[in-house]
């Protein structure tokens, strides 16, 4: 299992999110308090982030070194500054290689997409039938052999298939494409995903199989005030709140928030 973080907001410096909260990001890569499945997350990392000013697809900074060992992030941190940031701390599943390519967050034009979970048996399992449900520029898309970022293509290809739809019934089909498969070819599957378009946030908890990994979001908190954040654990003592299992959540620009069952 990874850890992730999510924020929208006003434009902080990534040292706010990522370094300063006693259980931040850096503090659950080795010492994690909710993780349902390994011990840390030490196999690489990721952050992705918008410009907060001008109109640019997202930048990305990926590591393969714990979060904790790398040595240009505190740097960097202190001197980006940005209104939507997400990020990922990775547990590898045991046979998937440790690659820049298998790292968080996966980017596709102006999307930035992270995933905690899993899909039980994926070679065995849906490896084939998701790949065999994508077009070809989907497909392209797959760089790596993570679960996650097959998840993520599948996303993309709701996209594809109707350019108006928005993100968060493209991520509601994608679940809903997952849920008949996993039926099908007998794989549980877990899917907390946190995708944003540089304008929103939209994040699910959901999990063929209860429970659920840990997801949370807090808002308009005196820490982080005029922001929402979505995080797998807590980062500091606050009004945080669990999203509720098999939900899907949406966070406006504008700070409102929806809920909808999946």
């Amino acid at each position: 299992m990874c850890r992730l973080l999510a924020y929208l907001g006003v434009p902080i410096g990534l040292d706010r999110l990522l370094y300063e909260p006693e259980h931040s990001l850096i503090v659950q890569s080795y010492q994690p308090r909710e993780m349902t499945a390994g011990l840390l997350n030490a196999d690489g990392f990721g952050v992705g982030w918008y410009h907060p000013i001008r109109k640019a697809d997202p930048y990305t900074y990926k590591s393969l070194l714990p979060i904790w060992n790398d040595i240009n992030l505190p740097h960097l941190s202190r001197y980006v500054e940005s209104g939507c940031v997400l990020a990922n701390v990775r547990s590898a599943t045991p046979g998937l290689a440790i690659d820049l390519s298998n790292c968080q967050p996966f980017q596709q034009g102006n999307i930035l997409a992270i995933h905690n979970g899993y899909i039980e048996n994926f070679r065995q399992t849906l490896y084939r039938p998701l790949r065999d449900s994508l077009s070809d520029l989907s497909y392209q898309f797959i760089q790596g052999t993570t679960d996650s970022e097959h998840i993520m293509a599948l996303i993309l290809e709701q996209c594809r298939k109707m350019p108006d739809l928005s993100l968060s019934d493209a991520v509601q089909q994608a679940i809903a494409q997952l849920i008949q498969l996993g039926q099908t070819y007998g794989a549980e599957f877990s899917a907390n995903l946190v995708l944003s378009d540089g304008q929103q946030l939209v994040a699910t908890r959901f999990a063929s199989r209860e429970p659920a990994p840990s997801l949370y979001w807090l808002q308009q908190d005196d820490r982080l005030p005029n922001a929402t954040v979505i995080a797998s654990e807590p980062l500091f003592a606050g009004n945080w709140r669990p999203v509720a299992e098999r939900t899907l959540l949406i966070v406006t620009h504008d700070f409102h928030l929806h809920t909808t069952s999946l």
